[in-house]
């Protein structure tokens, strides 16, 4: 059992706060006489199995359903705006982001800015590589060779794409007419009105990935149980749960603004990025996450239920063979909330036995 240098987890006492009343167990004296409560043999009782399974201790969370990711899409070019795509659009490589001076300008992919004109002449850079891999996935890769080199072919692949989206056929691309984004965009928010007159790098839009995610704001007492790649499960409003992983965790915490005499908590943004697609609900709708904060592999496992208190903190299970039942004192590990099992582990208990359990009549 994993039991040296665990982390510090919040959720690990909520199985215990209530067990005694919800498993209706007796908790002796010192002197091993029932106390207040009814005896044990005035309990309905069944049995359950002892397993062995991997035991997860999560960290449970309120989320927003939301995009993973954040983009800021500046002006590359002096101009007018004369058209922005709505919020909530979804813009593809070589599709508009926004339109200046009655001209679109369309999104290209990569994690370098524009900042010079492309032309025949032009010193190397991973810029124009850049700009030769859209031409390309784009269609215009005919004898053109994706290196840092502006040459005559990538003259030839500019002018037929400039002649297919119906901008000045040059040959040059000329600073303003497109921009780079490292992927595709979702806008999520608009810096400027349509009619805004705008000089390069002015901020005109903001966008995300497509990628589905939950942000949750985590206190930074609590982001030391949390590292990327942890597993988590996210229960939708409708009451379905979907899968994912920690994807980012926010390095700055930041305080809400007081209410009153009131001192909001500081919190820091973790995202957890979603298996699949959601449709149907409305972006910032409530969820709630859990994520395994830690995790056992192999272990011996009954049910929360099965735990029977003792003096001082420690538990027993009762292990029935037959008629027979014999009190076994178990060290309890990793409470698994969500599956309703309890890593154990004591002298005679093996996987397969039969325990004791409250039986609730179902």
């Amino acid at each position: 059992m994993a039991t040296d240098m665990r982390r510090t987890l919040i959720f690990s006492g909520v199985a215990l706060a209530g067990l005694a009343g919800v498993a209706g167990w007796t908790v002796v004296d010192g002197h091993g006489h029932p106390g207040a409560q009814a005896t044990a043999d005035a309990i309905q009782t069944g049995t359950a199995a002892v397993t062995r399974t991997d035991v997860a201790q999560r960290q449970l969370m309120a989320g927003k359903l939301g995009y993973a990711g954040a983009y800021q899409v500046q002006a590359t070019g002096a101009g007018t705006i004369t058209k922005l795509p709505p919020t909530g659009r979804m813009v593809q490589r070589g599709k508009p982001i926004y339109e200046i001076d009655g001209t679109k300008v369309p999104l290209m992919y990569g994690s370098r800015p524009v900042w010079r004109a492309f032309q025949v002449g032009m010193t190397d850079g991973p810029d124009v590589k850049q700009l030769e891999q859209n031409l390309a996935a784009l269609g215009y890769g005919d004898g053109l060779t994706v290196d840092d080199h502006y040459s005559s072919a990538t003259y030839w692949a500019v002018w037929h794409w400039q002649k297919d989206h119906h901008l000045t056929k040059t040959g040059t691309v000329p600073l303003g007419q497109i921009v780079f984004a490292p992927g595709p965009v979702r806008i999520s928010a608009l810096d400027v009105a349509a009619g805004t007159r705008v000089e390069p790098g002015r901020p005109v839009e903001h966008g995300t990935t497509p990628r589905q995610a939950v942000t949750v704001q985590v206190s930074p007492a609590d982001l030391p149980n949390l590292k990327l790649g942890d597993p988590a499960e996210v229960t939708l409003p409708d009451q379905s749960n979907r899968s994912g992983r920690v994807t980012a965790i926010g390095t700055v915490a930041t305080t809400p603004p007081t209410e009153g005499d009131n001192q909001g908590e500081s919190t820091a943004p973790v995202t957890v990025t979603l298996d699949g697609t959601i449709h149907g609900l409305l972006d910032q709708a409530s969820v709630q996450v859990s994520v395994i904060a830690e995790q056992d592999k192999g272990v011996l496992a009954v049910p929360t239920t099965a735990l029977r208190p003792l003096p001082g903190g420690t538990y027993e299970v009762v292990v029935v063979s037959g008629g027979v039942r014999r009190h076994v004192p178990v060290r309890t590990g990793l409470f698994d909330d969500s599956a309703g099992l309890v890593e154990v582990s004591g002298a005679g208990l093996a996987e397969g036995q039969r325990v004791e359990v409250p039986n609730d009549g179902s």
